[in-house]
């Protein structure tokens, strides 16, 4: 897929981070900006600002709807969450595909499997990927610290 227009879903130094990275690929972009926000350094290299509202900055910057939309309203076809909450929300991913958007970052199963870390190493040592030894805690203490032991970790008993 080619993307030629970048919405960046952050603000601040990430939001700038990501602006120029694009510009200097020749992407068109844009960033958000809450109402109560004074522009900052990513509005003035952003080439396109769209404004958001809610009752703070930060449910604003959160308000997925929204932001789905503002991507539409200015033809993004492409998002960027920066970090934070966005950046891990399978929700926020679907959202987006759901939209025709793309997410700039994995799709919204690989953040789901990823919520889950006993899951996601079961997922990828089953693909025969190598993985460091663990010994993972289940329904019997006593057996964890007898394998974590095993491995060579610290243990101690509170």
């Amino acid at each position: 897929m080619t993307i030629s227009k970048l919405l960046v879903a952050n603000r601040g130094e990430i939001a700038a981070r990501v602006l120029r990275t694009a510009k200097a690929r020749g992407l068109a972009t844009a960033v958000l900006r809450h109402t109560s926000e004074q522009k900052g350094p990513a509005h003035l290299i952003a080439d396109e600002i769209v404004t958001i509202d809610g009752p703070t900055p930060v449910a604003a910057y959160l308000d997925i709807p929204q932001i789905v939309e503002a991507a539409k309203k200015i033809g993004a076809d492409a998002v960027h969450p920066g970090y934070g909450f966005l950046s891990e929300n399978a929700g926020f991913v679907a959202a987006l595909e759901k939209a025709g958007v793309t997410f700039v970052g994995p799709t919204s199963e690989v953040i789901d499997l990823m919520r889950d870390k006993v899951r996601a190493r079961a997922f990828v040592e089953e693909r025969g990927f190598p993985v460091a030894p663990s010994a993972i805690e289940d329904d019997d203490p006593a057996s964890f610290v007898e394998r974590a032991r095993a491995l060579g970790y610290g243990i101690f008993r509170l």
